[in-house]
C-alpha cells in the first residue's frame, strides 16, 4: 500500500489512496499500516503541496481515520503539516471535500493537543471561520462551528471572553448566522449542527460563571455607586433633601421601595452565590438599556398597597439564581444533547435581554396572582414553570415529565377510598389503551443511529413491527428517512416468536464494549438490546429518551411483560386523572365520604308494601 501511495503512475495513486481511505477505519488494518510508517508518508505527501482534488481529499480522509483510532499522539505533528491544512481553510475557492475534512483534522488537533491548540489559534482567526458559514452546505457550516467550539473551548481564560465576543460581533455583523444561514434557514437542522450550536450556547453562557460566583464587596465604593445608580435612575424626579441624615432615610425609604431585603444596607443582598454581582448587572442592564420598564415596574409596584407589591430588588436576584440554574451556567455541554434556543444567537447581549423578558413575565404573574410577599416562592415556582416550558418547545421529554410529576404533587390527590377504587377499576383499560398506541408506534417504525468513531459520518438503520405483530423488520439506511419506509426496503427480519428478553442500558452487549462512545452517560440511558434465538442480539440506541420509552414498552408488551417506563408511568397517570375528573364532574363540589353510608336497620313489619291483589 505504502508503496502504491508513492507510485507514480497517476490512476494507480488515486486507486490506492481510494481503497486506503477505505480501509483506515479498520483498527487492525490502521494499526499495520502505521507500523509501516504510514501516517508519515501521508503527512508528506500533505506537506509537498503537490495534491489537488480527489487525490488530497483521500489522503486527508485516510490520515483522518487514522489518527482517530488513537495510536499515534497529535503531537508529533509538524509545523508545515498545520500550515497547509489552515492553508485549505483559509482558501477562498478550496474544493468542498478538503475543506471539510482539513476542518475536521484542525478540530481533533486542537482538542487532542494542548501545544496544537496554540499553533493553529496562530494560523486561523474565528472571522475566517465565520467565512464558511455563509455557504449553503450545511455540513461545511457544522464542521466550522465544530471548530469554533474547540477553539473556545481551549482558550485561556482571559481570551474566552475578548474570543466570544469576537464571535458574536461577526455573527451579528454578517446577521448570517441567525438570520438566512444557519439557525433559520429553509431546511431542517441536523443532529449534529443543533449539537455544534448547543455547544457554542453552553460555551457563552460560560463566560458568565465569575460573575455569578462573585460576591459583593460592601465596602467597595464602585459597585455601592451601582446601587445607588438604580435608586437615581427609578427615583431622578424627586428633590434631594440637604441634610446627610434627612438623605439616608429617604434612600432607605427608597431602596425598600426598590425591594431590596436589607433597606439600610442593600450591598448585602448580593453577597450569596450563585448569583453574586450578576445580579447586579443585569438589574443595571435593564435600568440603562430599558430605563422606560425599569421605571414602570418600579412606580407601578409602589403605587400598590403595601401587602400587594412586587419587591424589585428580591426578584431580580432569585430569578437570576433561576435563570442560571435552568440554563446550567457553569455546566460543561452535555455530548448526547441539541437543546439550542435560536434566540439566544440573534442579539450581543442576550442573556441580559432574555432576563428583561422575564423580570417583566414576573411581575405580570406577580399582579395576576395578586400574590403578596408570604407567597414570593410560590410566584418564583409559577415564573420557573412558565420560563422552562417556553424555552422546551416540546422539545426535551424528560423535563416535561418532572414538570408533571411536581404538578401532581402539589395538587392535592384524590385519597379517599372510593376514589381509589374507581381509580383501581379503570387503570387495566387504560393500560390496555398505553400498549395498543406502543404497538402502533413499532408498526410506524423508527429511525436508529449507528454508533461510529465519529458523530458527523452519520449512518442509519431503521426498524418496525410488521402489523400482524410476528416480525420485526430492519435494515440500513444512506440517509436519515421522511416519512414511512416500506418493508420491502428493509432486508433483515426476526420472528417476534424468537426473542428472548430485551436488556437495557449496562447490560446491553455494544455498551460492555469499551469503543462504545467511551461509556458515555447520555448513550447509556438511551441503549437497548433485544436478545434472541439462538444467540443473537439487535443492538439499538434510541434517538431519545421518547422513542426509548416507545420501544422499550412496546418490545415488553410483544413479549407480555410490563410496560415499565417513566412515559408509561406518566401517560397512565395523566390519561387515568382526566378519565376520574370526567366521572367525577357531577359531584362538583360535594364532599365524598371516607366509608359507604351505613344500611338502614330492617324495619319492624313490611305492612308498607303494596298490595297488588
Amino acid at each position: 500500500g505504502s508503496f502504491l501511495i508513492q507510485s507514480h503512475g497517476i490512476d494507480a495513486r488515486l486507486e490506492a489512496l481510494k481503497e486506503l481511505a477505505k480501509l483506515s477505519a479498520d483498527a487492525t488494518f490502521a494499526a499495520e499500516f502505521i507500523n509501516m510508517e504510514g501516517i508519515g508518508t501521508l503527512a508528506r505527501l500533505v506537506e509537498s503541496g503537490t495534491h489537488f482534488g480527489e487525490m488530497l481529499a483521500f489522503t486527508l480522509t485516510a490520515f483522518l481515520e487514522l489518527m482517530d483510532h488513537g495510536i499515534v499522539s497529535w503531537d508529533l505533528i509538524s509545523l508545515s503539516f498545520i500550515k497547509q491544512i489552515a492553508g485549505y481553510v483559509n482558501q477562498p475557492m478550496v474544493d468542498v471535500s478538503i475543506l471539510q475534512r482539513s476542518l475536521a483534522i484542525l478540530e481533533s488537533m486542537v482538542l487532542n493537543s494542548h501545544s496544537l491548540y496554540h499553533r493553529v489559534a496562530q494560523e486561523i482567526t474565528v472571522g475566517q471561520l465565520i467565512g464558511h458559514l455563509q455557504v449553503s452546505n450545511q455540513e461545511i457550516q457544522t464542521y466550522a462551528i465544530a471548530l469554533i467550539n474547540a477553539l473556545f473551548l481551549k482558550a485561556p481564560e482571559d481570551r474566552r471572553q475578548e474570543m466570544c465576543l469576537c464571535v458574536l460581533v461577526e455573527l451579528l455583523s454578517h446577521r448570517l448566522f441567525p438570520r438566512q444561514h444557519v439557525i433559520r434557514g429553509n431546511r431542517p437542522i441536523k443532529a449534529e449542527m443543533a449539537h455544534q450550536l448547543y455547544v457554542l450556547q453552553v460555551l457563552t453562557f460560560n463566560l458568565l460563571e465569575e460573575r455569578m460566583m462573585t460576591k459583593m464587596d460592601p465596602n467597595d465604593q464602585a459597585q455601592r455607586d451601582v446601587i445607588f445608580e438604580l435608586r437615581r435612575i427609578a427615583f431622578d424626579g424627586e428633590n434631594d433633601p440637604t441634610g446627610t441624615e434627612k438623605r439616608k432615610a429617604l434612600y432607605s425609604k427608597d431602596y425598600k421601595m426598590l425591594g431590596f431585603t436589607n433597606h439600610l444596607n442593600p450591598a448585602l443582598d448580593f453577597t450569596q452565590t450563585p448569583p453574586g454581582m450578576l445580579a447586579l448587572d443585569n438589574m443595571l442592564y435593564l435600568a440603562k438599556v430599558h430605563q422606560d420598564t425599569y421605571i414602570r415596574v418600579i412606580l407601578e409596584n409602589s403605587s400598590r398597597e403595601d401587602k400587594h407589591e412586587c419587591p424589585f430588588g428580591r426578584c431580580a436576584i432569585e430569578l437570576t439564581r433561576m435563570l442560571c440554574e435552568i440554563l446550567q451556567v457553569g455546566e460543561l455541554p452535555n455530548e448526547g444533547c441539541n437543546d439550542y434556543h435560536p434566540m439566544f444567537f440573534t442579539h450581543d447581549r442576550a442573556w441580559e435581554e432574555f432576563f428583561c423578558v422575564c423580570i417583566q413575565l414576573l411581575n405580570k404573574t406577580w399582579k395576576e396572582m395578586r400574590a403578596t410577599a408570604e407567597d414570593f416562592n410560590k410566584v418564583m415556582q409559577v415564573v420557573r414553570e412558565q420560563i422552562t416550558r417556553a424555552l422546551l418547545r416540546g422539545l426535551n421529554y424528560s423535563e416535561i415529565l418532572r414538570l408533571r410529576q411536581s404538578e401532581r404533587m402539589s395538587q392535592d390527590d384524590f385519597q379517599s377510598p372510593p376514589i381509589i377504587e374507581l381509580r383501581e377499576r379503570i387503570q387495566p383499560e387504560i393500560l390496555e389503551l398505553i400498549k395498543q398506541q406502543r404497538l402502533n408506534r413499532l408498526c410506524e417504525g423508527s429511525c436508529f443511529r449507528k454508533l461510529g468513531n465519529r458523530r458527523r459520518q452519520e449512518k442509519f438503520w431503521f426498524c418496525r413491527l410488521s402489523l400482524n405483530h410476528k416480525m420485526l423488520h430492519y435494515g440500513d439506511l444512506d440517509e436519515s428517512p421522511q416519512g414511512e419506509v416500506p418493508f420491502e426496503l428493509l432486508s433483515d427480519k426476526i420472528p417476534v416468536s424468537d426473542i428472548k428478553s430485551v436488556v437495557t442500558g449496562k447490560d446491553c452487549p455494544h455498551m460492555k464494549e469499551k469503543s462504545a462512545l467511551k461509556q458515555n452517560k447520555e448513550v447509556l440511558e438511551l441503549a437497548f438490546s433485544v436478545l434472541y434465538d439462538p444467540d443473537e442480539t439487535l443492538n439499538f440506541v434510541a434517538p431519545n429518551k421518547y422513542e426509548y420509552c416507545i420501544w422499550t414498552d412496546g418490545l415488553c408488551a410483544l413479549l407480555g411483560r410490563e410496560m415499565g417506563s417513566d412515559l408509561t408511568r406518566s401517560d397512565l397517570d395523566t390519561l387515568i386523572s382526566m378519565e376520574m375528573k370526567l366521572r367525577l364532574l357531577d359531584l362538583e363540589n360535594i364532599t365524598i365520604p371516607e366509608a359507604p353510608p351505613p344500611v338502614p336497620k330492617e324495619p319492624s313489619s313490611y305492612n308498607f308494601t303494596y298490595n297488588y291483589s
